[in-house]
């Protein structure tokens, strides 16, 4: 059964922390698009369903996949520079927001902290939302800072950045957009489109407020509550109505990604 948004309506979060893709940007087509480019790239078909399984899924596990899925493992490597260079090309050519993006980030902003955790490269964050003019209403973006498959290195520290940052469904992005923004992780609320998102959220300590079309036998995860849109005109009267602290002044954190 989808979670009513009344769920959240009696509680106030201290920090809103949005994914990007799908969340935020509309670039869920471009991934799909620049998927279907290399495999045609490499004279490959894509597998049933393969864009489904593939959805929230960091971009190297998904060569990795596209790669394992056309029996062709030998291919992850250039199939995951590919579908990048694919992406990142769409992205500059055609950077649309999600319905009700804008306006949700513009309701919240200095109101509250505000951050993106992604699972995309720095630079297709950036590149998003600056082209969408939404970048300087983020106090942080955090991304991955090892691989999916770098468990080892995710155990100790990222050079001079802090803790290792491992990409969702692992828990990192989002505990760390918390630590960030000065606040506990139940006190904040994640934005997400994916259930990979929503698992990331959830064992991060975060709520978590799913987005995007889903009929009533359709698994929400671990999503706290649920709306078709960022323009759910409820949500968008919460947001309106939010009242808490003003924000204190931005604080800059060496080695993550506060606003230029």
């Amino acid at each position: 059964m989808t979670p009513p948004l009344r769920t959240l309506s009696d509680w106030s979060p201290e920090a809103v922390v949005f994914d990007c893709d799908g969340t935020l940007m509309d670039t869920e087509r471009h991934w799909q698009d620049a998927r279907n480019r290399a495999f045609r790239e490499f004279g490959l078909l894509p597998p049933p369903g393969f864009a489904d399984r593939a959805k929230g899924v960091h971009y190297v596990d998904c060569g990795r996949l596209m790669a394992e899925e056309t029996n062709k493992p030998e291919l992850a490597a250039d199939l995951t520079t590919a579908l990048l260079a694919h992406f990142m090309s769409l992205v500059a050519e055609d950077p649309l927001t999600m319905p009700g993006a804008g306006e949700m980030v513009r309701l919240l902003s200095g109101r509250l902290p505000l951050a993106v955790a992604s699972n995309c490269p720095l630079e297709v964050v950036e590149e998003s939302l600056g082209r969408a003019a939404l970048r300087h209403h983020f106090r942080h973006l955090v991304v991955p800072t090892v691989p999916p498959d770098d468990g080892q290195t995710a155990l100790g520290t990222d050079g001079d950045h802090g803790p290792a940052v491992r990409p969702k469904p692992w828990p990192d992005v989002y505990t760390t957009a918390a630590r960030l923004c000065g606040v506990r992780p139940e006190t904040a609320l994640a934005v997400e489109d994916s259930l990979t998102g929503i698992d990331s959220a959830w064992h991060a300590g975060l709520r978590v407020l799913g987005v995007g079309p889903l009929s009533d036998q359709a698994n929400t995860g671990h999503a706290d509550a649920w709306v078709a849109a960022l323009d759910d005109p409820e949500l968008l009267r919460w947001a309106r109505d939010w009242r808490g602290p003003q924000s204190p002044d931005v604080d800059r954190h060496q080695g993550h990604h506060g606003p230029h």
